[in-house]
């Protein structure tokens, strides 16, 4: 099959952009934004890419750009955490309401540094951020944008695409990060992908007025003075802005994506979206690095052992690399907290399953999918959650997912403690056999393990 970067007419049966446009809903939870983030900045950069005169491939370029501009952004929330002693979440949303004039920088780390810490925690801070003289900033703007083009370069999109992700924080005025490009130097897309992200956030937090305040005012130092004055010319259309706000708006973005260039998908690609997505996935800890690919390998091994066809085995290999998509919504204060989490910081990790199935239910071909991120954390006694499911409640893909992701969490370090090995991890396992976990699936991994170390010897 062709690439994405193929741009081949054929006949649409799954479309690619009711994938990405779904699955950027993601990227919007772990960047702190607002959910339909990434779809308005589609709808704002189209219409400006429709007013600039763009061929239909650079506006398909420029499509998946706009959607997956964010991804990512998952890799340096860990970092930013324990840097700043803050919510990632609230630090990344924050951010994009200053223009890092050197007052609004100050201010910006005073009041995001250190929050719900002691002023001796805040000083210290925000000293070692000041001696930094800004490599801290480059660092982490850098990991982002090289990390973002390369999970999009596996996910086979175009280079233009790849770059345009790399370029999203470069400024006309070559003050941006990480490379400091300036002007042409920049990609096209990029620029218009960086004024329609800072239109939606000013326009979701302060209205049309101050979004459009905000492109004049940064105008010849973040943006293109050109594309300002398209934009200024498009601002004049009140659909631009009553579409922002629209329910039906994934549709209409849906229509955006030219038609020539509508990829169809096949069974290729949908491994390697829900591949590329396991990447952001598990970049948000360094305690998560591997994790979802290692999950869908354990489920993989019970799956063949319990003699799933290989269509079957298929679908539940992308269950389990996108199970826990929805700890994307939650801050890594609470992802990589040391110690036993509070009731409110419970609450927040225990969200994470229907955060993702509701991501997953966007896509009709994902439905099923859903089903494992909703319920991965449910027992056949009823004591899991969300929803506190038991028995013939859960399926048995669900039921395989749920020994794997167990299975991996006891063998991989996590924050409050180091990994254990294999043998011990699946003794503390049978002990919630027959209870929490399913018997048949708990003794096809530990037939697929017996097998694996057999070879090995």
């Amino acid at each position: 099959m062709a690439g994405i970067s193929g741009l081949q007419r054929q006949p649409q049966t799954l479309r690619l952009a009711e994938i990405v446009s779904a699955l950027s809903y993601a990227l919007d939870l772990t960047d702190g934004q607002p959910a339909g983030h990434s779809v308005r900045c589609c709808w704002i950069g189209m219409h400006l890419g429709e007013r600039l005169g763009l061929s239909d491939a650079e506006k398909h370029d420029l499509y998946y750009t706009l959607l997956l501009k964010d991804l990512g952004c998952s890799s340096n929330a860990a970092r930013i955490c324990k840097l700043f002693a803050t919510s990632d979440h609230d630090f990344k949303r924050n951010a994009k309401l200053i223009d890092n004039s050197f007052t609004q920088v100050l201010g910006f780390i005073a009041a995001n540094t250190a929050v719900r810490s002691g002023l001796a925690v805040k000083l210290r801070t925000v000293l070692s951020l000041a001696m930094s003289g800004g490599k801290i900033d480059r660092e982490l703007i850098e990991t982002r944008c090289e990390r973002g083009a390369e999970i999009a370069r596996r996910m086979r999109f175009s280079e233009p695409v790849a770059k345009a992700i790399l370029d999203l924080d470069e400024h006309w005025d070559g003050r941006g990060q990480p490379l400091g490009r300036k002007g042409a130097e920049i990609s096209p897309l990029a620029r218009i992908a960086l004024l329609a992200q800072v239109v939606d956030v000013f326009y979701i937090t302060s209205g049309r007025k101050a979004a459009c305040r905000e492109v004049r005012r940064r105008a010849g130092k973040w943006f293109d003075p050109h594309l300002a004055s398209v934009f200024e010319d498009i601002a004049a259309d009140p659909d631009l802005w009553s579409a922002l706000q629209d329910p039906q708006l994934d549709s209409r973005v849906f229509a955006l994506e030219p038609a020539g260039f509508s990829q169809a998908v096949d069974e290729d690609l949908l491994d390697d979206i829900a591949d590329g997505f396991a990447q952001v996935i598990d970049a948000k800890s360094p305690f998560t690095s591997g994790h979802s690919k290692r999950v869908a390998l354990f489920a993989d091994l019970i799956a063949t052992e319990l003699g799933f066809s290989r269509a079957r085995k298929r679908w539940l290999v992308r269950g389990a690399l996108l199970h826990d998509i929805g700890k994307l919504g939650v801050s890594n204060e609470v992802l990589d907290k040391p110690a036993k989490l509070d009731p409110q910081e419970w609450a927040a990790m225990k969200s994470h399953p229907d955060l993702g199935a509701g991501i997953l239910e966007r896509i009709d071909a994902f439905r099923r999918l859903a089903t494992i991120a909703r319920n991965h954390h449910e027992k056949l006694d009823g004591s899991g959650y969300p929803q506190g499911l038991s028995g013939g409640e859960l399926d048995l893909e669900t039921r395989i997912v749920t020994v794997a992701d167990i299975f991996d969490a006891l063998t991989a370090d996590r924050p409050y403690r180091a990994a254990m090995p294999a043998s011990k991890a699946l003794a503390i396992m049978a002990a919630d056999v027959g209870v929490g976990l399913d018997p048949a699936c708990y003794d096809a991994l530990t037939r697929a393990l017996q097998g694996l170390e057999a070879k090995a010897a």
